[in-house]
């Protein structure tokens, strides 16, 4: 977050009424990335037909996100299936509070300013209740700690600073690809791999570095190519204003020639400045 060793070039991208279902897919008219797209821009052409929202391309939690953009008092009732989402490794959406719980979380999601591919919408982040939700799936139990309501609110301004601040760092490696991709990129999926350490960050720790506490693999479309980014989390000391607190190292991953020579470019840029 705060601090990056992943900024290649000097380029960034820097939610409030109750939102009807049907209006909140539209975002205002005077907001540019939602224009009308240009007809030159492959990855935002039309879908063909059969290609709709409610395919398995889109996550179910994304699905009916936008109903819960600040809009507290939507109940969530209506849920899909109990399955783990391949796109971003989440549950269907869940606002209901779990048995037992000790004390009312918001079910309020915020926008991203993430562009999620195939769409003319963003990616919308989990609520304090959904957050909750998904901490019990994964075996965490609250009589364990002792945890606060403000203490959910805390972990979810982290959690979304983290991911905006991962989103800039991205979009600096997409500016050397700017000539080929002028439409600016969208997030696919995503998932993570908080034990599956990247070989960078294994060098690392050899050479006497801490380990990260977490990893991401972040899939974005680049006008219509697949990319794929690794992205390393370092504890980056105590929690500020804004709610950063991690050092993130974000790179695209040596899976292709065009991200090796990106990642020499860059190398070769910061060797000699």
């Amino acid at each position: 977050m705060g601090l990056s060793a992943s900024s290649p070039a000097a380029a960034g991208q820097p939610p409030a009424e109750p939102a009807k279902p049907h209006q909140a897919a539209s975002p205002p008219a005077e907001c540019p990335m939602h224009q009308e797209r240009k007809s030159g821009c492959p990855m935002h052409m039309k879908t063909p037909e059969h290609r709709t929202e409610s395919t398995n391309n889109v996550p179910a939690h994304q699905e009916r996100a936008y109903e819960y953009v600040a809009c507290p008092v939507k109940s969530g009732a209506s849920q899909g299936n109990d399955d783990i989402d391949p796109s971003n490794m989440m549950p269907p959406p869940n606002q209901l509070p779990s048995p037992g719980q000790p004390f009312p979380l918001s079910t309020v999601r915020e926008e991203s300013s993430i562009p999620r591919a195939h769409s003319d919408k963003k990616w919308v982040y989990p609520s304090e209740q959904m957050f909750w939700n998904a901490m019990l799936r994964k075996g965490w139990r609250w009589k364990d700690d002792d945890i606060t309501s403000e203490d959910m609110t805390n972990i979810i301004k982290i959690h979304n600073q983290n991911n905006e601040q991962a989103w800039k760092e991205i979009l600096k490696w997409e500016a050397l690809h700017a000539v080929e991709c002028p439409c600016g990129p969208s997030l696919m999926r995503f998932g993570g791999k908080a034990k599956e350490y990247s070989p960078r960050a294994r060098i690392r720790s050899w050479m006497g570095y801490e380990l990260p506490f977490d990893r991401h693999d972040w899939i974005v479309d680049r006008c219509g190519k697949e990319v794929r980014y690794v992205i390393d989390y370092y504890d980056g000391g105590a929690v500020d204003k804004n709610y950063q607190f991690t050092i993130l190292d974000v790179r695209p991953a040596f899976d292709s020639l065009s991200a090796v020579w990106d990642r020499m470019k860059v190398a070769w840029w910061r060797w000699t400045s």
